[in-house]
Formats: C-alpha cells, sequence, structure tokens
C-alpha cells in the first residue's frame, strides 16, 4: 500500500504546531526490539504512547533503551504507571509530569495513566497513555477516570493514545469518543485495524484528541520508510496508529521554537 504521507512536524507563524503522535502496544518488547524501533523511527513522532512497556527487572535500563534506539527520550511512565509510557523527540518541552495508579480490580491487572504537559513551539498540550482493562465494567469505569483526569490536568488541548481493548462500538470507547475526537472517525487514513498484528481484524488501539485540536490523519501507517510490513508484523501483537494533528497555540504561553 502507498499512503499519501501525513504531514511532517512543523510549526506555523501562528505558534501553532503539526505534532506526530503514535500510539503503540509493545507487550513487553518481547517480540523484536529492532523492528519496532524501525517502525517508531520510520514514523517519526514527536510524542509516543506506549502500552505495555516492561514493568519488572530493570525495566527503566529497558524503557531507556528503546528510547535511546528511536532517538527519542523517556518522558514518563513505565512500572510506575503500571504499563503506560510515554516518550518524546527533543522538539518538546516537559512541564510536568504525573503517573497514575488505578484502583485495582481483584483478579485482575492493575491499570495506570502515564500522564505529562509539554510545550511544542507555541502550544501546550495534556498528553495521557493508557492501556484499558479486560472486563467492560472495568474499562468503563476506567473511561470515566481517564475523563476526570483530564479534566484535572486543566491545559487547553490534550491527546490521549492508547490501547482500549475494545471496538469503536464498546462502552468505554463510546464514552471518551463522545467527549473527545477520534482520529480514525475524524480523518482516516491508512489502516483501520490494528489487532493482531499478523492479521488484523479489530481496531481497539486509537488516538484520540480535545476539541480544537485539528486531526490532520490517523491510522495505521504503511510502505514505512526505513520499515517494511515485516517489520509491522514481528515487532509486537499490535500495529500501531500514527496521526499528524494542527495544536492551535496557547496565546497564553511562552512560545518554544523546535
Amino acid at each position: 500500500m502507498v499512503l499519501t504521507p501525513l504531514p511532517a512536524s512543523g510549526t506555523e507563524a501562528d505558534g501553532s504546531a503539526v505534532v506526530r503522535v503514535l500510539s503503540y502496544n509493545i507487550r513487553s518488547l518481547r517480540d523484536d526490539p529492532a523492528a519496532l524501533a524501525r517502525v517508531i523511527r520510520a514514523c517519526a513522532p514527536d510524542l509516543v504512547f506506549v502500552q505495555e512497556a516492561p514493568r519488572f527487572f530493570r525495566w527503566r535500563k529497558a524503557a531507556a533503551k528503546l528510547a535511546a534506539a528511536t532517538d527519542l527520550v523517556v518522558l514518563s511512565g513505565g512500572a510506575t504507571a503500571a504499563g503506560p509510557l510515554l516518550l518524546c523527540s527533543l522538539r518538546a518541552t516537559v512541564e510536568r509530569t504525573e503517573d497514575v495508579l488505578l484502583p485495582r480490580t481483584p483478579g485482575l491487572h492493575r491499570r495506570g495513566f502515564a500522564t505529562a504537559v509539554v510545550r511544542i513551539a507555541g502550544t501546550r498540550i495534556g498528553v495521557l497513555s493508557c492501556h484499558l482493562g479486560l472486563r467492560a465494567d472495568e474499562r468503563l469505569t476506567q473511561a470515566h477516570a481517564l475523563l476526570e483526569r483530564l479534566d484535572a490536568m486543566e491545559v487547553p488541548h490534550a491527546v490521549v493514545g492508547g490501547d482500549l481493548n475494545e471496538p469503536a462500538g464498546g462502552g468505554a470507547f463510546r464514552l471518551l469518543a463522545g467527549r473527545l475526537q477520534d482520529g480514525w472517525a475524524v480523518r482516516p487514513w491508512g489502516g483501520e485495524k490494528t489487532f493482531p498484528s499478523d492479521g488484523p481484524v479489530r481496531r481497539i488501539d486509537a488516538i484520540l484528541t480535545t476539541e480544537g485540536i485539528e486531526v490532520l490523519g490517523c491510522g495505521v501507517p504503511a510502505g514505512l520508510p526505513g520499515a517494511d510490513d515485516a517489520d509491522l508484523r514481528a515487532a509486537t501483537d499490535h500495529l500501531p496508529v500514527l496521526a499528524a494533528i494542527r495544536v492551535p497555540a496557547d496565546h497564553g504561553s511562552r512560545r518554544v521554537d523546535p
């Protein structure tokens, strides 16, 4: 498949910014880390929303190694957020970070959010990586908590990337898409389905944004320069979701050029 490329990262004269964001479940780096790094680099992201980052022995070292292999830096998350992780390029200036652990559902894996507020050019953006639970009632509770967390961040614009563990018709997905823009639904680009990577049949991974952010394109990439379809299948059991968004300038903020 040959796609029209998504817009490159850039800064407009008014301080608004085109930002490339990537959401990716990496299955604790249990598959092919070299292929994973090639895919992430080929997507040229400013912000990466990771799910299932390593959580146990030397997890910080594993996260740092992934960041180094992809020309990014660790922003927040990992084991301290129960798996969600945020990476960013040097284009982002970090204002603050916070890892959030959610209440544990007995018998199930604990969940959490990796969150941060960053500045890119003249913008100020809240970012949140999530991996919702396996049970429908748990996911719905966590989706409510996610929206509350975004409100508490008190930012003009925000982006969520995550493995929602259900398709767009699910209750948690519908709740989130009722308050946020579902990137694929707003401006589809590339492929739709994200799981499993070797023959995807469901779209359970998404990038969502607050109103006011312009989605320029969002979907599963293909024909990436420097990473082929075999890399996408080998990297992990999910396909990535890549989006280009245009974020308005926050005129109350000092402009920071990339």
